[in-house]
């Protein structure tokens, strides 16, 4: 068993210096408070592959894309970065 943790925590230390002290502090920790952090981290797992999923999606992108396209907020929000930048669309640079 003693072999098994020093293998794990060797493990560990080679991916991170960081993670070694996670482990540390995490074993510091009441069972209770263990069975927590392991459904918290689950989760945020969980939520981040699926919103990474998403984005790579390329058609719940280009959906995205075009409901942006027709919300009225970021319409007037683009016409007002509009209007502040005419003045260099004037300063003859797009000929390049």
């Amino acid at each position: 068993m003693l072999i098994k943790q020093t293998v794990m925590s060797w493990q560990l230390i080679m991916m991170s210096p960081h993670l070694a002290e996670i482990e540390r502090s995490i074993n510091a920790l009441s069972l209770e408070e263990q069975e927590w952090l392991l459904k918290r981290i689950t989760e945020r797992v969980r939520i981040n592959k699926e919103s990474l999923d998403k984005l790579v999606d390329a058609g719940y992108l280009a959906e995205q894309l075009a409901q942006m396209a027709k919300d009225p907020q970021i319409q007037a929000e683009i016409a007002s970065i509009n209007k502040e930048f005419i003045v260099t669309e004037m300063d003859g640079l797009d000929i390049l």
